[in-house]
């Protein structure tokens, strides 16, 4: 677990929020961790702790909590213990480039989860579209973010939103930017594997003035079976590392932005 001053002075919504996304991180967190972590006492955390398992959100366990018992989001879960520290540079890289007062659309996904949590310690304000009932918990914790949910056919899996009441409901608003994330990225353009997703990540493209895909390296030179959008449609590409060879050339010859931690 990160400590440090970015934690320091929560107040409880968003010490909540964060101990739930720590459980999504790690199987089990430590009450004195937490309170070193959030500069409180271990008595504030256990209460915290008591309020959101008697809310049925982890379950209690000596010295700390855990992750309720597997089911829900289960394929979700997975993909967050994969790549974190790649998608915790990408989503910092990200919340940068979000200035106080701007409006955004947010889609789904463990990369998108690990940038609101960004985007709330940041303390910057904004207006956030979402389909993802995870991104909305975090961001929900910050006083300085108004959240707006979009209705839609509801995925366990992915505790997202989708389908064409999503899609409708998007293209009633104009952003200033969207943030995404993608399944894959390879010379024809980005793609996605979840069914639903590429429909969602294409009507938030089409509403906002800027375009920014937080994708990591482990997702270079794969295509999956739902285009996006082509390459030169891409908007910045936000990585952990910078692609290579055919990947890089043709990112190069749509003079596609390319934000790494090395050139940030």
């Amino acid at each position: 677990m990160d400590t440090g001053t970015e934690r320091r002075n929560l107040r409880k919504a968003e010490r909540h929020a964060q101990i739930l996304l720590e459980l999504r991180l790690a199987p089990h967190v430590r009450v004195s961790d937490l309170a070193a972590s959030f500069d409180v006492t271990t008595e504030t955390v256990r209460r915290d702790i008591a309020e959101l398992s008697a809310q049925g959100l982890l379950q209690k366990s000596y010295g700390g909590a855990s992750s309720r018992a597997p089911g829900a989001q289960s394929v979700l879960d997975e993909r967050q213990r994969e790549h974190v520290d790649e998608r915790r540079q990408m989503a910092q890289l990200a919340a940068k480039r979000v200035t106080d007062g701007q409006t955004l659309m947010i889609d789904a996904g463990a990369t998108m989860m690990e940038f609101a949590r960004a985007l709330t310690l940041s303390r910057v304000t904004a207006t956030v579209l979402t389909n993802s009932l995870q991104v909305a918990m975090i961001l929900g914790a910050s006083d300085r973010v108004r959240v707006i949910m979009t209705p839609g056919d509801y995925m366990n899996a992915e505790a997202a939103l989708t389908g064409t009441a999503t899609c409708d409901f998007l293209r009633g608003f104009n952003v200033d930017a969207c943030f995404l994330g993608a399944s894959a990225l390879d010379e024809t353009g980005v793609s996605e594997a979840i069914a639903g997703f590429a429909e969602v990540k294409r009507a938030m493209l089409d509403q906002s003035r800027a375009a920014h895909f937080l994708i990591d390296a482990s997702k270079f030179g794969k295509r999956h079976l739902t285009q996006v959008t082509p390459l030169k449609h891409l908007g910045h590409l936000i990585t952990d590392a910078a692609p290579k060879d055919g990947l890089a050339l043709a990112l190069r010859q749509h003079r596609t932005p390319v934000i790494t931690p090395e050139n940030a």
